[in-house]
């Protein structure tokens, strides 16, 4: 089937909408029919999805260019042993996150997020792996999803077995810090928070009720290491799959690159759509350089009619 790309032949400021969306060109009509031969022919595929599909929802991720948290921004990304060290680090991270909370959470999905469903329905996922902890895969309303580096709505002691949800833990924040709630106004458009060193400094972090040790979001951070558990059910997830289909990823990390030489190793079929280059563009089958949402859409249309 050939799917016209001619929807697709924009002005690049047009294409730009959105603006954590880095620059990219149409795809070619050659590539987009092998995707979708990749996804009509294989039946039990495993999704992998990065920061590049919550782009579209207004999440900047941390590479692309121009328009990344890295090139826009000082931004360094945590690392788990300051966090666990410091506790001066984990006040900052907290105060931030705090003014932060109410536009993160209320960010909802996009295209991609309901073309993944239209594919579930179809029954062609067996399972949705992502990199990302925004939980909108699960505000889709994905079922069979693995949060490979946590969730950002779960907060748990790194002491002992106390955990709680994020939702809550913002009201005990709230009552504990209402000095600082004239701060949600000092989020940017892009999510980011500037605060002073004065209010940081006078933000009351979070303790855990039970043993008074330090809560962290249950993420997993720079430094840190995925769970052996969530490793093996990603693992068992592959071997169980026909093929791989690769979303908003540059596979830097090796916690996702590793699932891709597994397929590889498998002998599965392996297609990615994403808009910049990746750690993979040599070992996979399909390579597609463009925004998700609406080449998905197009071909979830063909696919799953």
């Amino acid at each position: 089937m050939q799917i016209s790309i001619a929807k697709f032949f924009h002005h690049n400021n047009v294409l730009r909408q959105i603006i954590y969306v880095p620059a990219y060109k149409p795809p070619d009509t050659k590539d987009l029919n092998h995707l979708f031969n990749f996804l009509r022919e294989h039946k039990n595929v495993l999704v992998l999805t990065g920061a590049g599909i919550s782009t579209e929802s207004g999440i900047p991720d941390y590479r692309s260019e121009e328009v990344g948290l890295y090139a826009r921004t000082n931004h360094k990304p945590i690392q788990y042993q300051d966090f666990v060290k410091y506790p001066k680090v984990r006040q900052r991270y907290w105060a931030r996150n705090f003014v932060g909370w109410p536009r993160f959470s209320a960010i909802q999905p996009n295209a991609t997020h309901f073309s993944i469903i239209d594919l579930e329905k179809a029954g062609k996922v067996s399972a949705v792996v992502t990199q990302n902890v925004d939980r909108l895969h699960h505000k889709a309303g994905s079922k069979n999803v693995i949060e490979l580096h946590g969730s950002g709505y779960i907060v748990k002691c790194l002491n002992c077995p106390y955990e709680i949800d994020r939702f809550r833990l913002q009201d005990e924040l709230l009552r504990n810090n209402s000095d600082m709630e004239s701060s949600f106004s000092m989020i940017r458009p892009d999510g980011d928070v500037e605060l002073s060193k004065e209010q940081v400094d006078r933000f009351r972090a979070p303790l855990c009720p039970l043993c008074k040790g330090p809560l962290k979001p249950d993420i997993v951070f720079f430094g840190d290491n995925v769970p052996r558990e969530r490793v093996k059910k990603v693992t068992e997830h592959v071997t169980k799959s026909d093929a791989v289909f690769v979303l908003g990823s540059s596979l830097t990390v090796y916690s996702s690159y590793r699932i891709i030489l597994q397929a590889k190793d498998e002998g599965k079929k392996i297609a990615l759509l994403n808009i910049g280059p990746t750690r993979a563009d040599d070992i996979v089958d399909i390579k597609v350089a463009t925004k998700c949402g609406d080449i998905l859409s197009e071909i979830c249309s063909q696919i799953c009619s």
